[in-house]
């Protein structure tokens, strides 16, 4: 039987969804970056530092063939325009001797991981 065919009434990819999204409730984000850490540093240990930038390296050739070198600039220039944002803020901060401003940013609910670029990237789901 394909992966992708129903048995029991849902596909795989939709089983695999569902009891991502129950993990997410019940676990939250924090269990998520934990678990990623955890993968992160077996990966490190197991592949070595090369294997780093070989990934890197093929991912931002891909971006490049994708989306073209201004890209890498425009991301340049916000980048710059958040520092500098930041240096400010951090100098108001200490001259004011008072809280960081509240985060402008909503926070984010729990929910699991987006699936366009992870492992399953590629698979018939």
């Amino acid at each position: 039987m394909a992966e992708n065919e129903k048995k029991g009434g849902m596909t795989v990819a939709e089983a695999g969804r569902k009891g991502g999204v129950k993990v997410a409730q019940e676990r939250g984000r924090a269990f998520y970056e934990q678990i990623g850490k955890k993968g992160g540093e077996t990966v490190k240990a197991e592949r070595g530092h090369e294997f780093y930038e070989k990934i890197g390296k093929k991912g931002g050739e891909s971006v490049r063939a994708s989306r073209g070198p201004e890209f890498y600039s425009q991301i340049g220039h916000k980048g710059g325009q958040k520092v500098r944002e930041l240096i400010e803020q951090g100098k108001r901060l200490g001259r004011g001797g008072g809280k960081a401003a509240p985060s402008t940013e909503p926070e984010e609910p729990a929910r699991p991981p987006a699936g366009g670029a992870g492992m399953n990237t590629g698979r018939n789901e």
